[in-house]
């Protein structure tokens, strides 16, 4: 996979809250091609949580006790930025099978090709592959200073 200085990648594992986890397991796998890694919950409960992987990015999926959902709150909270190798073969996937997609894909100043998609319940996805190794600098940016490592 190609680098871009402008947006270099970390491992950071955000939760994401769900109503129905199973729900939101067979969606995300049928849509975006997320990979069950495991689910858990109480024996003979419902399912409270799952880990999902595609490509390098991994999610941990909860269920959504005492937190709304953007569904619910009416607008979204935050994107999900998820790097992929081949973004138009996902783009296309994605708009196959219906998905509502909120930015087209396009390519960005700083040297991303990327689009965004909501998901079931409303969460914002942004897809991405680097398209070009880019400086801050080179397309405008202010760098205040450099990032750890």
């Amino acid at each position: 996979m190609m680098k871009n200085r402008s947006v270099p990648t970390d491992t950071v594992l955000p939760h994401v809250m769900y109503q129905c986890i199973p729900d939101a397991l067979i969606w995300l796998g049928r849509v975006f091609g997320f990979q069950e890694h495991y689910r858990y919950g109480e024996p003979g409960g419902p399912v409270s949580g799952a880990q999902v992987y595609v490509g390098k990015a991994v999610i941990q999926l909860s269920r959504a006790r005492g937190f709304k959902i953007p569904e619910q709150l009416g607008h979204g909270t935050q994107y999900l930025s998820i790097f992929l190798d081949d973004v138009d073969a996902h783009y296309a996937h994605t708009r196959a099978e219906g998905a509502r997609i909120v930015e087209e894909l396009h390519e960005t100043v700083y040297g991303e090709r990327q689009y965004v998609a909501l998901d079931l319940e409303g969460h914002r996805w942004l897809f991405s592959q680097h398209a070009h190794d880019l400086s801050p600098e080179e397309w405008g940016a202010a760098v205040a200073g450099k990032p750890k490592p």
